[in-house]
């Protein structure tokens, strides 16, 4: 086989050629085995529309994959929970079980489950591939429910297209109501949909939409893969959630959860038939170490058909533009990447790896871009393994992108561990800058991750108990002050040096105040930290407003621009006075990190020309000084054979020029 271009493109990783190419090789037989040989991935991931419950015009068929079951039964309303013969499955062969019911049998609205038997008793069971599942309020029990609405949602708006440099409002519709309860998608579609329009925002990050039964995991121990929340309202509104931002422009992406599953027997995959290796690795190697969830055996055909067709499945269901794969690291190593530390390029080729794992990540990709041409993937990788983000045909993994996780990371050290006058504008630059040229990347300040209980926000880093008590626009303190320029020009020089696109968490915009924290018996079942409070951002007397117009100016400004097309490029840097000059496209970032000293007639060198001011981090309306009048143009002065742009830079201020004559 030729040299893969992965290799081609970094001679670094010559030494583990022949593994990279086994890895690429596998990707191709497994593809060959599960298409018998001809036909797409595409065309083979169809398990959602064979299994589970399905309505015919004169009957229901619902069927099962459970290897070890000796007997199935249909349970529920219909038969007042108990097994009727009339509901007994009937062994298909190859692990599969099917009924076959009259269409008078079952009604929309109706709940029931599986009553799987393999020896040792019955055992009830939600459907492997169930649609469906809500949970009775009063004993907190889930159940499947029959779906089968009269009216079937009819799509008013066509998908935007591709996004080529995603600008991402990460989103949780549970957190998203100011009120102390658990939000709905309706109210996400009518009140926060509008808000991140208006924002500037192109692609919106929803998560967990697929069912958790523990709302406190953050969607994190997904129980039932094809069913979308009910806690949040019907699959018919999270269409029209989906629709009505296509009709906006803004793209939709699932944060897909195929890492790992929940451990819950009831509601969930585990013991599903009664073995511990149906769908995970048996033993302790099916058992993650941290999470205290499941983990799949990407080596088994069947795991790896279910995965893949639970991709296809949201995409043409319910329409999305693209997965945020989350958990990546710890698929790919049987170590799960705790506490490893990746040094080295030897570290992604020593044995540790998953090549089962990286094998269906691949397969997945490719059955995404061939379901939607147009689809966006994203992988949370953290170990930086090479080729994760490069395209397939060259030996890589296939994702269009890569989270740029090290940038908030670099940014909690930061802020920690130095004191203003020793932040280092060209190290700022490098660690910012710092990615692999053949892999797109989504970079990011803090993301969700950074807003959970038992670690801070930026914001909170910077103010911390000030939040409560100085955070009117007429209150005068330093600390506040500080921080109010800070999170400005954190958020600007991250988005001005990211790879190829940018994410924020919901609420961190405008600094929200609290952490997240889900109901739970340590804060008595309390949702006043699982929500977001928008009020804040609405007020004219308070910081938060400025905050919310200052990301609005630069999202709008940075997405109507788009430069993130294009590569940033250093122009000047100087670390004495912690001034860092940036050019990206035909917009020029100045950024005046210094905490204490401001400089007059400070000059920069750049093209010739008259430079007017697009946005000033400065200015009264964002919560700044107003030092500068934004209105009045900048011109070059000729100076010794050099064109220097003379610019009056506030201390802990940045702006962005662009030349307009």
């Amino acid at each position: 086989m030729p040299t893969l271009n992965l290799i081609k493109n970094d001679s670094f990783l010559k030494p583990f050629e022949k593994t990279i190419t086994y890895r690429y090789s596998n990707s191709i037989l497994k593809e060959s085995e599960l298409t018998n040989r001809n036909g797409s991935i595409k065309d083979s991931a169809n398990g959602h529309l064979y299994y589970g419950l399905h309505k015919h015009a004169d009957n229901w068929i619902i069927r099962e994959w459970a290897p070890n079951a000796t007997s199935i039964y249909l349970v529920g309303d219909f038969s007042q929970w108990k097994p009727l013969e009339k509901f007994q499955f009937k062994n298909i062969g190859n692990g599969n079980w099917e009924l076959i019911l009259p269409a008078v049998s079952l009604h929309h609205g109706m709940l029931y489950k599986l009553l799987i038997s393999w020896g040792k008793g019955d055992h009830e069971r939600i459907p492997a591939y169930c649609r469906r599942v809500i949970q009775d309020e009063e004993t907190k029990i889930f159940s499947a429910q029959v779906w089968h609405p009269q009216n079937k949602y009819e799509w008013k708006n066509k998908q935007p297209g591709k996004v080529h440099n995603p600008i991402i409002y990460e989103a949780h519709i549970g957190m998203a109501t100011s009120d102390h309860r658990v939000g709905t998608y309706i109210e996400f579609t009518n009140e926060v949909l509008p808000r991140i329009a208006a924002l500037g925002y192109n692609t919106i990050q929803l998560m967990a939409i697929q069912e958790h039964p523990y709302y406190g995991s953050f969607g994190y121990q997904v129980s039932n893969f094809f069913a979308p929340s009910s806690r949040f309202g019907t699959p018919e509104e999270l269409k029209r959630l989906i629709d009505t931002a296509h009709g906006l422009g803004i793209s939709v992406i699932l944060d897909i959860v195929h890492s790992h599953a929940v451990k819950n027997e009831t509601e969930g995959l585990a013991k599903f038939d009664g073995t511990d290796y149906q769908y995970f690795h048996g033993g302790s190697k099916g058992d993650h170490p941290v999470w205290d969830s499941r983990c799949f055996n990407y080596g088994r055909d069947e795991v790896i058909h279910f995965l893949l067709s639970n991709c296809k499945y949201w995409l043409d269901e319910f329409k999305f533009d693209g997965f945020r794969f989350d958990g990546v690291t710890s698929m790919i190593y049987t170590h799960h990447g705790l506490e490893i530390d990746f040094v080295d390029y030897g570290m992604y080729y020593d044995g540790n790896q998953d090549d089962d794992a990286l094998t269906y990540l691949a397969l997945a990709n490719k059955l995404i871009h061939e379901v939607n041409p147009d689809a966006i993937t994203i992988a949370e990788d953290v170990s930086g393994m090479p080729g994760i983000a490069s395209p397939f045909k060259d030996g890589g993994i296939g994702f269009d992108f890569r989270m740029s996780m090290g940038v908030a990371d670099y940014w909690i050290k930061t802020i920690k561990e130095k004191k203003d006058e020793e932040w280092q504008v060209g190290d700022i630059y490098y660690q910012l800058t710092n990615k692999r040229a053949d892999e797109r990347t989504i970079s990011y300040a803090e993301s969700h991750d950074q807003a959970m209980v038992g670690d801070q926000t930026i914001i909170f880093r910077l103010i911390d108990k000030e939040m409560y008590t100085s955070m009117q626009v007429v209150d005068e303190n330093l600390v506040v002050d500080r921080g109010i320029a800070l999170h400005k020009m954190i958020r600007l020089v991250s988005l001005a040096t990211a790879g190829d696109g940018y994410l924020n968490f919901m609420g961190n915009e405008f600094g929200h105040p609290e952490w997240i924290d889900f109901p739970r018996v340590g804060n008595e079942w309390s949702y006043h930290y699982a929500r977001r409070q928008w009020e804040l951002s609405e007020n004219k007397t308070l910081r938060y407003y400025q905050l919310n117009e200052f990301d609005k100016g630069m999202i709008q400004l940075i997405s109507n621009s788009n430069i993130l097309s294009e590569k940033p490029s250093l122009i000047f840097q100087n670390e004495s006075d912690q001034v860092l000059v940036l050019e990206r496209g035909d917009l020029l970032f100045v950024f005046n990190f210094n905490p204490n000293r401001s400089f007059t007639d400070y000059g920069i060198e750049t093209k010739p020309g008259k430079y007017s001011t697009l946005l000033n981090t400065d200015n009264n309306n964002y919560g700044g000084f107003g030092r500068n009048d934004d209105a009045i143009p900048h011109i070059t002065q000729h100076e010794n054979g050099t064109n220097m742009l003379k610019l009056y830079l506030p201390n802990r201020s940045a702006s962005i020029l662009k030349m307009v004559e």
